[in-house]
């Protein structure tokens, strides 16, 4: 299999963030916005990350708040604080810019940089007041974007800022690293010829269980000593967990608090309360009783080895000379735990088996096997079929894209040739907003659509499911562009909208398949999808933007603050008077939520009989039902 070289990967990748002969300041925002979008796997529509970039930033280019979700066990994990320094290019001059720009950060946060810019000094604030009332569960994480991979020595610095900030700030601070080749090592397929292969070692006590599983335990220090090594080769303890089908629930996972409270308190019980991990290999091997493993990945554990790196690296790496007999105390008793271990050698070709150990391994789990088979298969599938029928690039990973036209420039040739692309997740969350009626959770969270998620759960568990309602999702997405929705909307209406258009286009939609007496297809969602598949044929375009147009006028008038029948007037804008919130709201445009768009709706539904050509419209949603 071809592979697309880093540098290759690196010139598709910077295409779009160099075009126009940008300013430098517009040059380092497009790079952060995009780095950071990828690396955190978040909506490009999103509206709440903040750029500060610029005179006056104190430190900040980026800030983004990952608020917690309330996970399996029902308990609410942490908020995130991402702030992000981002140096592309020449801009980043290795260990003195770091050190510098370390140093701006904690002045500013610490009150020593008193001339802000009004962007930074509200994060600043917003800041202050978070660390004052965080918890062990919320983190403060400063991120190094840089478009060039840090050497060892400029990691070295990286980590003692990672000391000063816990010194200054206190233990939820963190450091993160990312770059250009954090993104293409998340996306590349490792070719298997190549003779460079990642081998980490392994000191753990294990035996034999015939020629492809080793069974036993490993200290819970060497097995933190093993994740730090292996991030240190990296640059990305995140890869670990890339055949973990819990990495698509946001790579940033919080620690579970049970498991956090067995190690702070009785770590050498750890392994008779824990259920243990399961590691995948390509090989493993055994010299001086020291076990190595040949591209190791968790696909079982996760959690675990996640609180176990979180309360390790606040306990043993927080610096300080003196003497603690609390601390020795502890250490002791961290020296007595263990955790169970599993070492199953799939090879470098081992799909089938890599899939069974990981559906076994979670089967306890919330992330449940039709969650797994269906990324790692319905998905895969569904990209199989994209292409063959649609030549469109369905992306499973963000990244994934300019991997691709990084390999089609290498070879002209190949097959199929993509124009077209689109984010999986980004459909299903058009899906769920149009269809599915969750317009308000579609544009306010992510982890309801990935795997283990409510929304995701009731898309997969639809056996009806499938490559057509993709691709209808992916029409009215592609039609919609025209509205130019996001941050660089050319109208304000629309730059928080997008997913309350496609909501509003379904409801509209719904009226006409009324009117053409199929009432039993009113409530049909695969009815629908069948609709806008006979939209899209050349000879019925015209009626297709018949419907769009007033799904868009719809939210133009909805949005238009103090108008008649403005969105100010809804009960629930009302009582907060906060947009961002209303329009993230999970009961926005259901039942009599929102009783203004429910009216205006009414009414747009009334003007779309009069249209001449509705009685076109009702043809097409008609004759949908010979659709395959």
């Amino acid at each position: 299999m071809q592979k697309v070289s880093l540098g290759e990967f690196k010139t598709e990748w910077l295409e779009d963030i160099t075009e126009g002969n940008p300013t430098t300041i517009k040059l380092g925002n497009r790079f952060a916005q995009k780095i950071i979008n990828q690396w955190l796997e978040l909506d490009e529509y999103s509206d709440d990350i903040i750029i500060c970039d610029g005179t006056g930033d104190g430190g900040i280019d980026i800030a983004y708040l990952q608020k917690g979700e309330v996970n399996g066990n029902g308990e609410q994990e942490g908020d995130v604080w991402y702030i992000v320094q981002s140096k592309f290019g020449s801009a980043f001059q290795g260990t003195s810019t770091l050190l510098a720009e370390a140093t701006k950060f904690f002045d500013t946060l610490t009150g020593h940089r008193p001339r802000l810019s009004s962007l930074a000094e509200g994060v600043t604030e917003r800041l202050k007041t978070f660390v004052q009332n965080s918890s062990d569960k919320d983190k403060l994480v400063l991120v190094f974007a840089t478009s060039v991979t840090m050497s060892d020595e400029e990691k070295r610095i990286v980590e003692d800022i990672k000391i000063l900030g816990k010194n200054k700030i206190g233990q939820i601070f963190d450091v993160e690293m990312v770059s250009i080749e954090t993104i293409y090592n998340r996306i590349s397929e490792k070719e298997e010829e190549s003779e460079e292969k990642l081998r980490v070692k392994f000191n753990g006590q294990l035996v034999s269980s015939g020629n492809e599983l080793l069974v036993g335990s490993i200290k819970l220090v060497d097995l933190y000593k093993f994740l730090k090594e292996y991030k240190a080769a990296t640059g990305d303890l995140d890869l670990i967990y890339e055949k973990n089908v819990r990495k698509f629930l946001g790579s940033r996972r919080k620690v579970n608090k049970g498991i956090e409270k067995t190690l702070l308190e009785k770590p050498e019980r750890f392994g008779l309360y824990n259920n243990g991990i399961t590691i995948v290999v390509n090989d493993f091997s055994e010299e001086d009783e020291t076990f190595y493993l040949t591209e190791p990945y968790i696909v079982n554990g996760c959690q675990t080895t996640k609180s176990i790196w979180g309360v390790l690296v606040k306990k043993l790496e927080s610096g300080g000379t003196g003497y603690s007999e609390e601390l020795e105390a502890y250490k002791s008793k961290l020296e007595e735990g263990i955790v169970v271990v599993k070492v199953v050698k799939v090879g470098a070709q081992g799909e089938d088996l890599l899939i069974e150990t990981t559906r076994y391994t979670n089967s306890q789990n919330s992330v449940t096997e039709k969650d797994f088979l269906a990324l790692e298969r319905d998905f895969r599938n569904w990209a199989d079929q994209m292409a063959a029928k649609y030549n469109v690039y369905l992306e499973i990973q963000r990244g994934g894209w300019e991997s691709r036209k990084a390999l089609q420039k290498q070879n002209p040739s190949i097959t199929p040739f993509f124009e077209e692309h689109v984010n999986c997740f980004d459909l299903l969350k058009v899906y769920s907003s149009g269809w599915l009626g969750e317009a308000g959770l579609a544009f306010g969270k992510n982890p309801p659509f990935s795997p283990g998620g409510t929304i995701f759960k009731q898309i997969v568990n639809d056996k009806q499911f499938g490559l057509n309602d993709l691709y209808a999702a992916y029409i009215i997405s592609k039609e919609a562009e025209r509205f130019k929705f996001g941050k660089g909307a050319e109208k304000s209406t629309r730059r928080q909208t997008r997913y309350l258009y496609f909501m509003v286009f379904i409801e509209l939609l719904k009226d006409v398949i009324l009117k053409a007496e199929l009432n039993e297809s009113y409530n049909d969602k695969h009815y629908y999808t069948k609709c806008i598949l006979n939209f899209y044929t050349p000879e019925n375009k015209g009626v297709f933007k018949e419907l769009q147009e007033n799904a868009i006028q719809v939210i133009d008038e909805y949005m238009i603050s103090g108008g008649e029948n403005s969105y100010t007037k809804e009960p629930k804008f009302l009582s907060s008077g906060d947009i961002n919130s209303f329009l993230k709201w999970e009961q926005l445009g259901k039942e009599d939520s929102t009783p203004v768009l429910k009216s205006l709706i009414g009414d747009y539904k009334r003007f779309l009989i009069r249209t001449p050509s509705y009685k076109d419209i009702v043809k097409c949603v008609k004759e949908s039902k010979n659709i395959d």
